[in-house]
């Protein structure tokens, strides 16, 4: 049996809800929440189930302004990070790709920080 819940969301985030269950067919906007859901959860099995001395690609996109909070957690992860590329996307959105080997361990804890800190917009691994 289904429970309900109640979320909080900004206006932009619940257009962009809109927007996506238009474009994709969704009934309503429960079945992007729900689908979403799914993908995330999937997702971090993956990542959880990644052991060993793997390469992987971490995109980040965040705001300008807190490119300090970037470098402060980056910092930590210099044994892993082999490259990183920053670019201005946007007149204050930065791209930063960083291109990663070692422990899969490690890459986990790096993307769940970068995740955690609700000033980063996007955060994607992609292992290889």
């Amino acid at each position: 049996m289904a429970k309900i819940i109640s979320v909080s969301l900004s206006e932009k985030l619940l257009e962009e809800i809109d927007q996506l269950k238009e474009e994709t067919g969704f009934s309503g906007r429960s079945d992007v929440i729900r689908a979403s859901t799914r993908m995330l959860i999937a997702d971090a099995q993956e990542k959880k189930n990644l052991e060993g001395n793997i390469n992987s690609i971490l995109i980040l996109i965040h705001n300008q302004k807190y490119e300090d909070k970037v470098t402060e957690i980056k910092h930590d992860f210099e044994d892993i990070i082999e490259t990183q590329i920053h670019s201005h996307i946007k007149k204050d959105k930065c791209l930063e790709l960083f291109i990663m080997e070692g422990d899969a361990d490690r890459m986990r804890v790096l993307t769940k920080m970068f995740q955690t800190t609700r000033k980063i917009e996007y955060v994607r691994l992609i292992t290889i």
